[in-house]
């Protein structure tokens, strides 16, 4: 029996690690089904471990369907495990607080910026009283540029800006990315068109599908704000090329460059 354990958790091991692979590289429709199948393997094995291993699996699951920009969908599976994964170690209170953060994004796309940025600043406290145990920069890096989000979405954008300088220095180019888009998104909530375009020239984000149309998008609002129609159409349909291309028709992303390309055109956004 030991033996027969033994192997079901290196199998498992080795396909959560290639689903990881396959979530860097944009696969994300495999690896939600394959998560999900892992998920659904593991519930019916019973042996003790099973729970850790069928909760990171749906919060994989969850996590892509995020990603990919059908967050409404999964919200209610998102609040179940969050009620689910009682942190009683690091580890279970690590994966809760990943799941938290998924949700977070969600309330910013239904537009729930408050409670957004309650529940950003409630995972931070977390992260601090957890620090000591473990490496969680790069979540804490992520839920920042969820509170930076949450403040712009209040028209808080010097407070945005703060956070997101204050902590880019302590990004690795991945890690960075949520933040160069507050800082852009704050510096056009304050009406700096030139240094969003100079951010923007200067940040190349590394090729992720959750990030596409994201510099078009405030590259787009920039030139709308100084008044050239042309460049800001140009930018602002490629990044719903590429949205449309790369991402869920629900992503808050598609939504928010259809409304600037209407802007820009003076068409209807669903024209």
């Amino acid at each position: 029996m030991r033996i027969t354990r033994t192997a079901r958790e290196r199998e498992r091991q080795r396909t959560f690690a290639r689903l990881e692979r396959l979530y860097r590289e944009g696969r994300y429709e495999e690896v939600e089904a394959g998560a999900q199948a892992l998920a659904a393997t593991s519930w019916r094995d019973r042996f003790r471990p099973v729970a850790r291993w069928e909760r990171q699996a749906r919060t994989l699951a969850t996590g892509v369907a995020v990603a990919h920009g059908r967050g409404d969908e999964v919200l209610a599976e998102l609040e179940t495990l969050i009620a689910e994964l009682e942190p009683v170690d690091a580890d279970t209170h690590v994966l809760q607080l990943v799941v938290r953060a998924n949700r977070t994004v969600v309330l910013i796309g239904q537009e729930r910026h408050e409670e957004a940025e309650a529940e950003s600043l409630d995972i931070l406290r977390a992260v601090t009283r957890l620090a000591h145990l473990t490496p969680l920069l790069r979540l804490e890096l992520r839920v920042l540029g969820n509170l930076g989000r949450a403040l712009c979405g209040q028209a808080r954008h010097e407070e945005a800006e703060e956070i997101a300088r204050g902590n880019l220095p302590r990004a690795d180019e991945r890690s960075a990315v949520p933040l160069y888009a507050v800082l852009m998104r704050a510096l056009n909530g304050q009406g700096r068109y030139e240094e969003t375009l100079a951010v923007a020239r200067r940040f190349a984000p590394p090729p992720q599908r959750a990030d596409s149309g994201l510099v078009d998008l405030f590259t787009g609002a920039a030139q709308l704000g100084l008044g050239r129609l042309g460049e800001a159409e140009a930018a602002a349909r490629r990044a719903l090329t590429d949205c449309e291309r790369q991402l869920h028709p629900a992503h808050p992303r598609t939504r928010e460059v259809r409304d600037l390309l209407a802007r820009v055109t003076g068409e209807h956004p669903f024209g």
